[in-house]
């Protein structure tokens, strides 16, 4: 059984247990006489979608091009700054769900849980004679937190509900229902910005911009008596229980003004509680848990035997004692991650942010926003490989809609064709450069790079479904607008190469050799890697779907005169295009690292050298997010024994509290990832890195076991997707491939690179010896058939 189990109720929001559909997120304490459960809700941003002011930065961009030119770094950056736009909006709480019980807070037996095979949290503790027990989950066919409450003696349930929130809001009691009503800042800058003397905007009930929300719980007892009075519910002498808890917003597109009608919330809530509550609890129950494992249960993973003694002992202390040495906690934490995935992002829902949907602070750390220059991304890097396609079509509809605001940004400040977005995202696509008017740092705030990278999601999703359809409709104009929008960017050099200026290598600054700081240059190796993604993608795309277009031609040219790829003095792959000194050579990103993951790009030996140098030279240590990333990293350079060096570090246990900021990355108690602070992508990259290790597809070929550390000896792993369409079940013994079950969803050929012959087992067909040729096996697998190779040399 998967799942996390602790014998103390948390007592800070890393301990409590995350719940999610989606949409509706919750954060379950498990508190004895004090119960509280965090609430969140995909859409409760602040902000209206327009920006009024218009920004036309050709003449900046002139300027600032022209100053690079010059080597003249500390005035381009201080020009660059003429170019920055607002700030991103926020992702709010919406408020705390707080039980508060008459039995006292003294109790034996005591445990708390998240199974994660079923999505449910559960609390069980003993008082006198009675045991009391609640669960919780959260439902996505009925869109509502279900929380049940039980004692083993007759009419001991005497509790009070209520709802508050950070936000201006209030509560109130309505006959069968307690109500919580709110707005949401029209505004609100990030924790980092400490220059505005209002921090968080409101506007007025009824005729603020922002949007509007409600939350709305009720009970059904099974006994005892209810009442809906003083801003609370009471619940006196029941002998079981059920909340039921409902959550809208006025959100209505990124486009378009948020409503302010409070009784079309309502209405919106009530009709889903009655539907809720119109079934009894198990089968609201078993509705829930068929739904989430239809997604959830397509994956196994487990690495050799399951030591007993280990999988008595709690969350907290396996962690303590045994961490990444603990075989079954590494599955453990890789499940854990395609558990969050599902519980934050759902066909119809936002995408992930920094935190998922979970997030108790009002100003969260860097406003919980969607950024672009590395974590957006990394949130579903294990979405396609995981089996969990569904789950990314959140991210992909949101890059159709950034799309839309990024062209026309692009048109606006830059006057040129196509379409991107810089640094940071938010509800409402925010596509400009950040910065709040010349405070923020060009570092980050302008880079606008993020079109491209984003477009490798649409283009992944075809690779692992064969979608052609999705290829044609929706990620061909996508992919086009990003390319025209770089042929447009890019410049010539003195020699004719093409390159990107200004540039900049994301968050990160380098010192000249005549002493100047600098972040704005010329042709950051990123910007490069990323250009020759997207072309590559793009000509890719076009030859599939048969379109010659001019456009497809100076791709095709603009690629073999993009400015290739340079070795520093000290053997590193060059982070710029000059061969300048970091000014942190431990910085936590490796963002001209991404031609080897996520993106793929050709690197000779030499080259392969330098990106391992330059591993070497940023260090293992880094945050939590930077750890998955490297994970990934030394998966693709084939080295397993750095990758578990890696996921060891990963399992560092991060005691600071929630939004608090710390200096060594890993997990909380939770084992949500830890920057620190929280971020959710560190997991995301875990559980990708835990599958680069054990099966890699990038290379039009599969190769099995290409990273797999010394110490996972034994293992299989089943479910999990390979592009061309390709579901792929292993199992390897002392650290070579036994079996391989393979089945498509089309019929495709299926290359697998090996020098061992297989026998092959096919239904219908007799079984067969084939022999590699030029180290690949070649099998054809017809649509929705399965074929088994056995590995001729494997130990039996």
């Amino acid at each position: 059984m998967k799942r996390l189990t602790f014998r103390r109720a948390a007592t800070q929001w890393t301990e409590a247990m995350p719940l999610g559909n989606g949409r509706i997120g919750a954060m379950h304490y498990g508190g004895v006489e004090k119960e509280l459960f965090q609430l969140n809700e995909d859409t409760l941003w602040s902000g209206p979608p327009a920006q009024d002011k218009r920004y036309d930065d050709r003449e900046a961009l002139r300027k600032v091009r022209q100053l690079i030119d010059e080597e003249k770094y500390v005035e381009a950056t201080d020009e660059a700054k003429n170019m920055f736009g607002p700030y991103a909006q926020g992702y709010l709480p919406l408020g705390d769900l707080t039980i508060r019980h008459f039995h006292g807070n003294d109790c034996a037996n005591y445990e708390r849980m998240l199974d994660i095979d079923n999505a449910v949290s559960s609390v069980s503790y003993k008082i006198g004679q009675c045991e009391f027990a609640r669960e919780a989950f959260v439902s996505n066919p009925h869109q509502v937190l279900a929380i049940r409450f039980t004692s083993s003696v007759p009419k001991r349930l005497s509790f009070t509900a209520s709802l508050d929130s950070p936000l201006k809001a209030e509560t109130v009691s309505e006959d069968n229902a307690l109500v919580l009503r709110g707005i949401c800042p029209e505004y609100i800058a990030p924790h980092y910005y400490k220059e505005d003397e209002l921090p968080i905007v409101y506007g007025e009930f009824g005729e603020t911009k922002a949007i509007h929300f409600e939350g709305r719980l009720c009970v059904c007892a099974e006994d005892g008596k209810v009442e809906y009075r003083h801003g609370k519910l009471w619940v006196q002498g029941a002998t079981s229980a059920v909340l039921y808890f409902a959550a809208s917003t006025s959100f209505n597109g990124f486009d378009q003004r948020p409503g302010n009608d409070f009784g079309a919330l309502a209405e919106r809530n009530s009709t889903t509680l009655s539907k809720a509550m119109n079934s009894s609890y198990d089968q609201l129950k078993e509705v829930h848990t068929l739904d989430y494992r239809r997604l959830f249960d397509r994956v196994e993973f487990s690495l050799g035997d399951v030591i007993e003694e280990e999988e008595k002992l709690d969350t907290d202390k396996r962690l303590q004692q045994y961490g990444a040495d603990d075989p079954a906690m590494v599955a453990l934490l890789f499940h854990f991650g395609r558990y969050l995935l599902i519980a934050c992002s759902r066909e119809g829902t936002q995408p992930a942010n920094l935190q998922g949907i979970w997030n108790d602070i009002t100003r969260a750390p860097w406003t919980s926003n969607y950024t672009l220059n590395i974590n957006t991304e990394m949130n579903y890097w294990p979405a396609e490989s995981t089996n969990l396609s569904e789950c990314h079509r959140p991210l992909l509809k949101a890059i159709q809609e950034l799309a839309i605001n990024g062209e026309k940004m692009v048109k606006e400040r830059y006057g040129l064709k196509g379409w991107t977005a810089h640094h940071n995202s938010d509800l409402w696509r925010h596509a400009h450069p950040v910065g709040a008017e010349r405070h923020g740092d060009p570092a980050y705030a302008f880079w606008p790079m993020a079109g491209p990278w984003l477009c490798r999601h649409l283009w992944e999703h075809y690779e692992y479904t064969q979608d052609k359809q999705f290829l044609s409709e929706e990620a061909y104009p996508i992919l086009k607008g990003a390319a025209l929008f770089c042929l447009d960017w890019l410049v010539e050099d003195d020699g004719g190469r093409l390159i990107t200026s200004p540039s900049t290598s994301p968050e990160h600054h380098f010192f000249t050799e005549d002493g100047q700081r600098g972040e704005v240059t010329r042709g950051a190796t990123m910007d490069l890697q990323l250009i020759d993604d997207l072309f590559a993608n793009c000509l890719q795309m076009t030859a599939i779907l048969g379109v010659e277009e001019e456009w497809v031609k100076k791709v095709k040219t603009a690629k073999a005169r993009l400015f290739p790829l340079q070795i520093g003095r000290y053997g590193q792959l060059q982070e710029w295009l000059i061969d300048y000194e970091d000014e942190d050579t431990r910085h936590r990103h490796i963002s001209h690292l991404y031609g080897i993951y996520p993106g793929n790009q050709w690197m000779d030996e030499a080259l392969t050298d330098a990106v391992r140098q330059t591993l070497n030279r940023r260090g293992d240590a880094g945050s939590g997010w930077s750890l998955g990333w490297k994970i990934c990293l030394w998966s693709r350079l084939k080295d397993g024994e750095r990758s578990m060096d890696l996921l060891r570090r990963f399992f560092n246990v991060v005691k600071e509290p929630s939004g608090v900021f710390g200096s060594k990355g890993g997990i909380l108690p939770n084992l949500l990832g830890a920057h620190p602070p929280f971020q959710i992508d560190g997991n995301f990259g875990y559980t990708a890195g835990i599958v680069e290790m054990i099966v890699q597809s990038h290379n039009e070929f599969v190769e099995l076991l290409p990273a797999l550390p010394s110490a996972w000896q034994s293992g299989t792993i089943s479910g999990i997707r390979v592009r061309g369409g390709f579901e792929i079940s292993l199992k390897w013994e002392r650290m070579q491939a036994y079996r391989l079950t393979v089945k498509c969803c089309i019929s495709n050929t299926f290359k697998l690179k090996s020098d061992t012959p297989v026998l092959i087992c096919e239904e219908g067909k007799e079984n067969r010896v084939i022999e590699p040729m030029e180290g690949l096996l070649s099998v054809v697998i017809q649509a929705n058939k399965s074929v088994s190779l056995i590995f001729q040399n494997a130990s039996q």
